[in-house]
């Protein structure tokens, strides 16, 4: 009898990490389903969710309640805490940063935003946003697990390095991982220490975020493209995985050629999909100079929102749906997504016109022709801060009992 138990409590410990994922990204909604998810007994599935409930990660109803429709045996729902931990995630764009505290389920608890020029001193832009992240946990009086950091580059590995932060005037090649663990050992957040400070491609972020809690939920091969605040984006998950390539560098989608007579591009050729689908290029294409005041991601969508009946907006908006249409069929036939989500101003694209960009999509590529790709827009807001989290949440989704080892230190 005690080798049974002993048996059934070491099983259940090695299903906390897989059941606490399945809550996060709301594959177990009952006990029930995290029972034949995990594929252990009933009892087991029991003991795991009342472990996590122990460790303040997720609440379990306290009457089993049967799902609308259903004729099986009621269940206990699951809930991830909404008064538990958070993580704090960090995004800086060419405008300025946002900050975020972050529970799980993706669910944004607070958030602050810093913006204007953009410092070319790195460590400086991220003592800033730590110290605002910092502000929101004294604020809220919330308990911090780790930290993430979105940034507009290539993010090399394993040394988390930003290859190209064209758009932040960085120098090439910044230690961005390395400043903010200091920014965020010098802020001395208790329960963030320098060893659990993540970082990455805001893109790449994105597809994360999108594949566990939005648009991209349930998709096995998913593509996004996304255009910021500048440039153009884009990040893959291959059966179910981030792809990231052998250091990080994979799917520099801006530096696909659209338009051969095009703008020069910052990475020496002309035309790519960096300066020719971006807000800037979309104001230029409209006869808009850009003004003070708003981010160019913001001005250039709001222009699409306000001004769409006007020709020159319409002209310009159709020449960006081409061009974005055409790397979008090159994408399709390399890579052959099940689903492609986009964001930015190009999600604002796509919901102007749907009709022209899957068109474009479908004409240009030859899997397109065969049925067509789903293209969404993306259902997040602030997808790239919600990614950033879930490099802070990631440690704990492993093991949800250094929870536990950290509150004990």
């Amino acid at each position: 009898m005690t080798q049974t138990r002993t048996t059934r409590l070491e099983r259940g410990r090695a299903s906390l990490g897989p059941a606490l994922e399945l809550v996060h990204t709301g594959r177990a909604p009952t006990r029930a389903v995290l029972t034949s998810e995990l594929g252990v007994t009933r009892a087991t599935a029991g003991a795991v969710a009342a472990e996590l409930e122990v460790l303040g990660l997720i609440t379990v109803d306290s009457r089993p309640t049967a799902s609308a429709g259903s004729q099986g045996r009621p269940s206990h729902r699951l809930f991830v805490n909404e008064r538990g931990p958070v993580v704090l995630a960090a995004q800086i764009h060419a405008d300025g940063f946002r900050v975020a505290l972050v529970g799980l389920g993706g669910r944004i608890v607070a958030t602050t935003t810093g913006s204007g020029t953009i410092s070319a001193d790195p460590a400086h832009v991220l003592a800033e946003a730590v110290g605002a992240g910092a502000g929101l946990l004294r604020e809220t009086g919330r308990r911090c697990l780790g930290a993430g950091l979105a940034v507009p580059s290539a993010v090399a590995e394993p040394d988390g390095e930003a290859l190209n932060p064209l758009h932040l005037a960085w120098p090439a090649g910044a230690p961005v991982r390395e400043i903010f663990q200091r920014a965020l050992a010098d802020a001395a957040i208790p329960g963030v220490t320098e060893a659990i400070g993540f970082s990455g491609n805001d893109v790449n972020l994105m597809a994360l975020a999108e594949h566990r809690h939005g648009a991209g939920r349930g998709a096995r091969d998913l593509l996004c493209v996304a255009s910021g605040h500048r440039g153009v984006g884009g990040a893959l998950v291959l059966d179910g995985r981030l792809h990231s390539g052998s250091s990080g560098l994979a799917l520099e989608v801006g530096h696909l050629t659209v338009h051969p007579e095009g703008a020069p591009c910052h990475c020496g050729s002309r035309g790519c999909l960096d300066v020719e689908a971006d807000p800037l290029a979309f104001l230029n294409a409209a006869g808009r100079t850009p003004g003070p005041e708003g981010s160019l991601l913001h001005q250039a969508a709001d222009l699409l929102r306000t001004a769409y009946g006007d020709p020159a907006v319409r002209a310009a908006a159709d020449l960006l749906i081409d061009r974005l249409g055409l790397g979008l069929a090159g994408l399709v036939n390399i890579l052959n997504p099940d689903r492609i989500i986009l964001g930015g101003l190009h999600r604002t694209l796509l919901e102007t016109d749907p009709e022209r960009l899957r068109a474009v999509v479908a004409d240009r590529s030859l899997w397109g022709r065969s049925g067509g790709v789903p293209i969404l827009p993306c259902g997040l807001d602030h997808n790239s801060l919600v990614g950033a989290a879930e490099l802070a949440w990631q440690p704990v989704l492993d093991d949800p009992l250094v929870v536990q080892e950290e509150r004990r230190a």
